[in-house]
């Protein structure tokens, strides 16, 4: 089979694979970046990486999985853009220790809610660890950072979420709706 054949191959495969694949990659995102308009966005970049992959003259075997791997890069790359554009825009503080014990149980919603208000830095780590249950040295890898200063990150990542979790419970409650913590 000559390349171009393999080539046409691998199109036709991706085209396939689109409609199955779609829902999973944008539902993927969409509940770790928590924006309609990112989700959409890091969806786009993410299928045109496939695309190039089968233009290669060696195309990679594209399926779910190769996919959600590439959306995954994605976030994480769209995230260190928002870090080095917030950067850019004033010095980042190291947010204080929090003091009170935490509770175990999170409201999903609020949670949501208090992810969004960290810096990307933070929402990185604490998604990569988190929410696709990476190990530290993984994250650590994702992020072309050593294992100690990954390990410094989440801890302050965790102070800062459990900072906004708090504000944002508090500020849900003075504005009348429910917080449902069980």
């Amino acid at each position: 089979m000559s390349a171009q054949s393999a080539r046409a191959d691998a199109e036709e495969d991706l085209l396939a694979l689109y409609d199955v694949a779609l829902p999973q990659v944008y539902g993927y995102l969409l509940r770790r970046c928590g924006t309609r308009a990112v989700a959409e966005d890091l969806t786009a970049e993410t299928f045109l990486a496939a695309v190039d992959a089968t233009r290669r003259p060696d195309p990679p075997a594209i399926d779910v999985a190769w996919l959600i791997g590439t959306a995954r890069h994605k976030l994480v790359d769209h995230w260190r853009r928002l870090a080095r554009e917030e950067r850019n825009l004033r010095a980042v503080e190291a947010p204080a220790e929090a003091e009170d014990p935490w509770d175990a149980t999170l409201d999903a919603l609020t949670a949501q809610a208090a992810l969004e208000r960290l810096g990307p830095h933070h929402r990185v780590a604490l998604t990569l660890r988190y929410l696709d249950d990476l190990t530290v040295p993984q994250v650590a890898a994702a992020l072309g950072r050593t294992r100690h200063a990954t390990e410094a990150l989440i801890v302050r990542a965790r102070a800062a979420f459990r900072s906004a979790y708090d504000e944002t419970a508090v500020e849900e409650n003075t504005t009348g709706k429910e917080v449902d913590r069980g």
